[in-house]
């Protein structure tokens, strides 16, 4: 019978849900309203990827150099067996989204025959001069469902024109021959370096323009750079983020390279940052950013860490896997990137909330406040006829339900509290103990980053309250590291928001792997 009862539960559960996706939406007066700047639809998405690849390969590849000279022959990149399916297959494997390659370095050998310049694979021995990485790759990533993305960068040690302002229509012309042959771009990285070049002088960039045109040409791409537009760097090459994130940042004025914000305001933002400029953590697998036989990729343990420090702090993971010069990723990288997707997928597969929600045993979620509701604001998976029996004629109530905090199916829908409601709370009740030691938070940032302050309790044995964690911000995704537990109610209790509370996810893991 109780099996009975639980089918029909989840039934109009599932007929509630196509019902809502049907429904009127709430009108534009009771929806939250915006805070503070917030994401353009190309950055959400590209936030969501969560972890991309960044491929450095080039003349330092053959050369064991980390910064080339801009000297070196063309010859000397002859990769044997170059194949960027393998890189493409590598990285889905390994759960990034994106790969973006390092198609023109400090040393200015382009990867592409660049009608800009006579040090790219043009004038290499490598497949008689008719070789394109760049069109490989672009091709591999089609056919493999991965996104395209290009690293330019602007200081050039080869270019005769470097350190006048020739250059920079040059590098305007390499820019645009890119954006317009290879198809749709995910993001531009743009590298602050700013060196001597062959005659001697530094460059005076001119960021307007490439970032103009960059947006003309590739309008969806996010550019990275020290002050975005579209994304930042996190400050550091060490895979951290800051404990307190902002998506925010405070850019005028500023440029990429010696006039960039410091290093620690890159790593947590600005409180009051005028533009969404969110944190992408680049760090390599290896010591080096170029491969090197002497050199042997980071543990699981330091790349879980990373994974924590950066995905688990409203941060992108750009993680550089540098081919060798065969032109593959080697097979310990890849042996290495497999058992970190095994580890996330082991910690991440089962969520004890979203699995106690789909049947295995009473649950029940409670908020202290629901947006535009006078009802209780408790959502009990034994009582769903009850629940929408009292909520049927108030669209807005389950508009803003805390339902919307479980699994991670429905992105665009939330729970949210009334305006003047930026202090609250969710209660998980679970019929039998559960243990988890991760605890993961969303805020729905297409309406902004608000929380700046919580923490999270379990009830003991006792029936007493104890705080497990305290921590700032949420942003785009949050993970929480706590002591292992074990109870049947867990509360996130939201301290300080800067507006009304909107989060799209609540979730608890257990990490048997992590050691800290």
């Amino acid at each position: 019978m109780k099996r009975f009862y639980f089918l029909v539960c989840i039934l109009l559960l599932g007929l509630t849900v196509e019902a809502q996706n049907h429904a009127p939406k709430p009108k534009p007066a009771d929806l939250p309203k915006p805070y503070g700047p917030v994401p353009t639809a190309a950055q959400v998405a590209w936030q969501r990827m969560e972890m991309n690849m960044f491929c450095h390969f080039g003349p330092n590849t053959f050369t064991g150099l980390e910064w080339g000279e801009g000297t070196e022959a063309e010859d000397i990149f002859n990769p044997t067996a170059l194949d960027c399916d393998q890189w493409v297959s590598v990285a889905k494997k390994a759960g990034f989204q994106g790969i973006i390659l390092t198609a023109k370095h400090h040393d200015g050998f382009c990867l592409w025959p660049n009608p800009m310049s006579t040090h790219t694979v043009r004038e290499s021995a490598w497949r008689n001069g008719q070789g394109d990485v760049l069109k490989e790759l672009s091709e591999a990533c089609s056919r493999g469902g991965v996104k395209f993305g290009i690293y330019i960068s602007p200081w050039d040690r080869n270019a005769p024109t470097y350190g006048t302002d020739a250059y920079n229509k040059v590098f305007l012309k390499t820019l645009r021959n890119v954006h317009t042959n290879y198809g749709p771009i995910f993001e531009q990285w743009f590298d602050g370096a700013n060196g001597e070049g062959p005659n001697g002088k530094k460059q005076v960039y001119d960021w307007k323009k490439f970032n103009a045109q960059t947006k003309k040409l590739q309008p969806n791409a996010v550019i990275f750079s020290d002050v975005g537009p579209g994304c930042r760097w996190v400050g550091n090459e060490e895979g951290t983020c800051g404990r307190t994130c902002w998506s925010r940042l405070d850019v005028e004025g500023r440029e990429p390279g010696k006039n960039a914000p410091s290093q620690d305001t890159l790593n947590v933002g600005n409180y009051n940052g005028a533009c969404w400029i969110p944190a992408e953590t680049d760090v390599s697998i290896r010591p080096g950013w170029f491969w090197r036989e002497s050199e042997h990729p980071k543990s699981v343990q330091e790349l879980l860490k990373i994974y924590y420090n950066s995905v688990g702090r409203n941060s992108l993971l750009l993680l550089n896997v540098p081919p060798d010069n065969r032109g593959l990723i080697p097979a310990e990288d890849s042996l290495r990137l497999m058992e970190f997707r095994a580890a996330l997928d082991s910690i991440f597969a089962h969520d004890l909330v979203d699995e106690a929600a789909e049947g295995k045993g009473y649950f029940g979620i409670y908020v202290s406040n629901v947006r535009k509701s006078n009802h209780r604001h408790c959502l009990c998976w034994d009582n769903i006829p009850a629940y929408m029996n009292g909520h049927e004629n108030n669209c807005n109530s389950f508009r803003y339900s805390p339902f919307h905090l479980i699994g991670d199916n429905h992105y665009d829908n939330y729970w949210a509290t009334d305006d003047t409601v930026t202090t609250a709370w969710v209660e998980l009740i679970f019929n039998e103990p559960q243990t988890f030691n991760r605890v993961m938070l969303q805020e729905y940032i297409p309406l902004g980053q608000r929380v700046e302050k919580f923490h999270v309790e379990v009830e003991d044995e006792n029936g007493s309250w104890r705080t497990i964690a305290e921590e700032t911000t949420i942003g785009y995704k949050r993970i929480v590291l706590t002591e292992t537990v074990t109870t049947k109610k867990v509360r996130i209790v939201i301290d300080k928001s800067r507006a009304c509370i909107v989060l799209n996810r609540v979730g608890l893991f257990l990490d048997n792997i992590y050691k800290e």
